[in-house]
């Protein structure tokens, strides 16, 4: 399984541009799942402090962190390849 959560705030539009890419990569990968957290409420205030995201969204890929401020496709792919 890949899980993907974005750690964003509301009226990111990044971070809707960010779950598309997401959205259309699930064709390739069935095993992707995508979670959002409100990056101001209480569990997304501990995660921008444990990871000190410097811009939205902040990505974290199987629990792990991957990036903040976004990612292209081609790193997902490359990313969600390593995990196969």
């Amino acid at each position: 399984m890949i899980n993907v959560t974005l750690i964003r705030p509301d009226g990111c539009h990044h971070c809707v541009a960010v779950k598309a890419t997401l959205e259309k990569l699930k064709g390739e990968y069935p095993e992707l799942t995508i979670d959002e957290i409100d990056m101001l409420s209480p569990e997304g205030q501990e995660l921008v402090q444990k990871y000190q995201f410097l811009s939205s969204p902040g990505i974290l890929i199987n629990d792990e962190f991957f990036a903040f401020g976004g990612a292209t496709e081609e790193q997902f792919r490359k990313k969600f390849d390593e995990l196969k």
